[in-house]
């Protein structure tokens, strides 16, 4: 009690000194007490820097209508809204210094007779009972702030909250004298009103509301300069105890000794009325409001009007995914700050205006879409499907929906109906490991096979067979050791065809066979400069995990053509985007501009790059069209609203679907299927559809409203030399046995077929005739060989000019066993019984030897 008491002295004195010198700087002070008093105050820091608030970001997007932003969400740690000096109502004025600190206006920083109570208080053993002039509070709560905008755990915002507001013994003392130094240096540099908006900004008003006007707006649902005189009163008696005296618990905010809630709608509010009641009283003896205005506002009962803040992703509705996804660029992209711990608390403390590129009609679209088509889960397996809807030409994302209830909260992981993971987009934004890409992948095929000079119409084998080696001149020839055949859908034998036609009906055995006359590596290439990646996935035990790391596709596999890797549907769609926008591939993003609270405007970088010559990007586009026309597997997608399309549709194993489609103005990726597991999704129906068919209803309905609004040209004319008609040298293979003649045929890149065998002077199981012969033919064209049955004898040319006997004769000779006379030809000149002309067959021709040869000849009396 003595130590107490002495520090109260100490205190005591150095407060006078230092109020004298505040309030009355032109005395001159003396004496050996002033002269230590000031020396001690002097080495306390005396420079508190007012650091920014902390302020909510907000999500924008913007209306179409009118072009002007839209609030969508907002993100704090502490949701406040900061005021100008007359955007507060004067009676709030009025409350805050008649409760808090009625002499404001005529201190220098320090109300002596008040801190002298507190620390009396402080002496006893008890915690203040305020005191403190409104600078001193300022100075707390910005010392308060300090802590929570930096504290890195818990631990260290317990602690340095403590060092900020203890009260109690030496340490108390200590920081009651150096919260009156920094309040008096704050009088010397601001204006009063610039204090008082200060503390009115920055004060707690209750859970997450700080400042006046939040605080306002929550309780009430009023700005801050629209209050009334009983509003003013209750929430200048909040700052006393803002978690006691808040009005937004239905429990209370404390309970009785039976346990029972205290201060809610039941009991009228009861301790932030005796509250009000306390200001209203303060404010009648400061002669700040008449007796009846005092009376009327007592009588009046407490009428919170609770407006809750819109915060956070779930609050956005089914547009939490696209929400979550521009949260995640804000806490990857470097241009919020250099850590994730400096992005993080930009995005909760920082203020920053982030205006996104959603466009609320193509959200809608999306969401709609989704909603009407597919569940949020369908029991025995792990479903899912999302949209995603961007601008060729800019990269703008558009709109992103998922079947899923967006949820970051625990109780709810188990749930199938829920997650927080953005499907449409990959590892580092959005959460999501991607999916195997199936047949929509055969675009990065299409494109290589055209950049190398190769022909929509060149005809090749796609008869689906064992594929047995494939190029890769980066990392190795892939070989089919186990003759593995990789089949078709519905197990289709593929045909001989043309890559415009195998692009139409999504051949894999036609697609594998432009790879073998490709190289794995350039494919893997063009994958990778139209921005495509997959992830690693490290398989363990429970769900698969990526680590958010973006790999190269290095095309080693042959199954890889036909889309074996996982990708992000958003990644996806930009590459036909960038189809669709004549090769130029604009960079995904979902922020078209970021605005800090000083005005500075900045975004994170991206870019629009000529990935593909535009000539390229046509032909691929020709061939795109014939996936969504009339026999087309995308066509039972294509809205028919006259907007000419491009697309491709993707099957991976039975267990994911894919549909993408694009005008020249907008592409929209639907992906449907096992989010883990491989459940047949032919198998399984929802609303009397199988789940293989949604994606087709999802996108038709999205790019039916998408073409309304943004429309969409025609897509150039293909590069005519990629259409040519391409020709190929076919060998002879004639005297070639067999299978010499196949392996040659086929390594030349033709289908064989081997006919019966016929008749020739070749031996047997050589090859006697090939159809067609050897010459220029189109490639992949199907050559039918003959084979020698060894029993053939060619029938001489030298038999004109022999007697008809001598003929006769001369071929039984060699062997030929039914020969006889043939046709006669009347001629006065000929000798003898007659002269042979020729034979039938005639001289040159292979014949069985058994085969009737007939000798022609001439006579002058033919007949006789």
């Amino acid at each position: 009690m003595l130590g107490g008491l002495a520090g109260l002295v100490g205190l005591s004195a150095v407060a006078g000194v230092l109020v004298a010198a505040t309030v009355t700087p032109a005395i001159a002070l003396s004496g050996a007490a002033a002269s230590s008093a000031i020396t001690m105050f002097d080495n306390l820091p005396s420079v508190l820097e007012i650091e920014k608030l902390m302020l909510p970001s907000t999500l924008y997007y913007t209306d179409p209508g009118t072009g002007q932003p839209v609030e969508w969400t907002q993100f704090y740690d502490q949701n406040r809204s900061p005021v100008e000096f007359d955007q507060i109502a004067p009676v709030m004025y009025d409350a805050i210094l008649s409760s808090e600190d009625k002499n404001f206006y005529k201190h220098g920083g320090i109300d002596l007779v008040g801190t002298v109570s507190a620390v009396v208080d402080n002496v006893r053993g008890r915690d203040t009972r305020g005191g403190s002039s409104i600078s001193q509070q300022y100075v707390k709560n910005i010392l308060v702030q300090r802590c929570e905008a930096n504290a890195k755990d818990q631990d260290a915002l317990r602690k340095c909250y403590t060092d900020a507001t203890t009260s109690v013994g030496d340490e108390g003392l200590q920081r009651k004298l150096q919260e009156m130094r920094y309040a008096i240096a704050l009088e010397q540099k601001y204006s009063k009103n610039e204090i008082l908006l200060g503390y009115l900004n920055i004060a707690a008003f209750g859970g997450n509301d700080y400042g006046i006007d939040a605080a306002a707006r929550h309780y009430f649902g009023v700005a801050a300069k629209d209050l009334s005189l009983g509003q003013a009163a209750a929430l200048a008696g909040m700052v006393q105890n803002p978690n006691t005296y808040r009005l937004d618990l239905p429990n209370g905010t404390t309970t009785d000794k039976d346990g029972n809630g205290v201060n809610s709608a039941a009991d009228g509010y009861k301790l932030t009325k005796a509250r009000q009641v306390y200001v209203l009283d303060r404010m009648l003896a400061d002669g700040k409001i008449t007796q009846e205005q005092h009376d009327a506002a007592v009588a009046e009962p407490i009428t919170p009007n609770i407006t809750k803040p819109t915060r956070g992703c779930e609050a956005t509705g089914a547009g939490a995914y696209f929400c979550q996804y521009v949260v995640s660029i804000v806490k990857t992209d470097p241009a919020f700050g250099a850590t994730q711990d400096d992005r993080i608390r930009a995005l909760r403390q920082g203020g920053l205006k982030i205006y996104t590129t959603m466009d609320p009609r193509v959200q809608q679209a999306n969401e709609a879409a989704i909603s009407e088509h597919t569940p949020s889960s369908i029991a025995g397996m792990n479903f899912g499907s999302t949209s995603v809807s961007l601008e060729a030409s800019t990269g703008r994302v558009l709109g992103i929906a998922q079947n899923t209830k967006f949820s970051e909260d625990q109780s709810t992981a188990a749930d199938p109906n829920f997650s927080s993971l953005v499907y449409a987009g990959d590892p580092a934004n959005g959460g999501s490991i991607g999916f195997p890409a199936g047949s929509t992948f055969k675009l990065f095929t299409l494109i290589d096979w055209l950049e190398k000079g190769k022909s929509l119409n060149e005809t090749l084998n796609g008869v689906n067979r064992v594929f047995t080696k494939m190029t890769n001149s980066c990392y190795g020839n892939w070989v089919n050791t186990g003759k593995v055949k990789i089949g078709n859908y519905n197990n289709v034998g593929g045909y001989v065809g043309t890559p415009m036609r195998f692009t139409k009906d999504s051949l894999n055995s036609g697609f594998l066979a432009m790879g073998e006359k490709l190289d794995l590596c350039d494919i893997s290439k063009v994958v990778a400069k139209m921005g495509v990646t997959t992830f690693h996935i490290n398989t363990g035990e429970g769900d698969d995990v990526a680590t958010g790391t973006p790999e190269t596709i290095k095309m080693v596999n042959a199954p890889e053509i036909i889309g074996s890797n996982n990708v992000s549907p958003l990644a996806m769609a930009s590459a036909y985007a960038t189809v669709a926008n004549n090769g130029i591939r604009c960079e995904p993003r979902a922020i078209d501009k970021v605005v800090d609270p000083d005005g500075r405007e900045f975004a994170p970088q991206k870019s629009c790059t000529q990935v593909l010559d535009p000539t390229i990007a046509a032909t691929a586009a020709y061939a795109l069209q014939g996936v969504m026309a009339n026999g087309g597997t995308g066509a039972d997608g294509n809205p028919r609203d006259g907007t000419p399309l491009i697309g491709k549709t993707g099957t991976h194993e039975a267990w994911q679907t894919w549909l993408i489609e694009s005008s020249t103005k907008v592409t929209t990726a639907v992906w449907v299927g096992n989010t883990q597991g491989s459940v047949p999704l032919a198998k399984q129906r929802y609303d009397g559809t199988t789940l293989n068919f949604l994606r087709y209803r999802i996108n038709k309905q999205i790019m039916s409203t998408v073409d309304d609004i943004y429309g969409g040209d025609a897509f150039p004319q293909p590069k005519q030399d990629l259409l040519r008609q391409v020709l190929t040298d076919l060998p002879n293979v004639v005297g070639q046995p067999v299978d010499q003649a196949k392996a040659t045929l086929e390594g030349a890149g033709f289908d064989v077929a081997v006919g019966d065998p016929i008749d020739s002077d070749q031996p047997a199981g050589v090859v006697a005739a090939q159809n067609p012969a050897a010459g220029k033919v189109a490639g992949g064209t199907t050559v039918t060989l003959s084979p020698s049955n060894g029993n053939g004898v060619t029938v001489p040319s030298d038999v004109a000019g022999k007697s008809v006997s001598e003929a006769i004769s001369y071929l039984r000779s060699l062997g030929f066993g039914n020969v006889q006379p043939g046709t006669c030809t009347e001629d006065k000149d000929a000798k003898g019984n007659g002269t042979a002309t020729g034979t039938n067959p005639p001289g040159g021709t292979t014949v069985n030897r058994n085969s009737q040869i007939n000798v022609d000849y001439k006579s002058q009396h033919c007949g006789q």
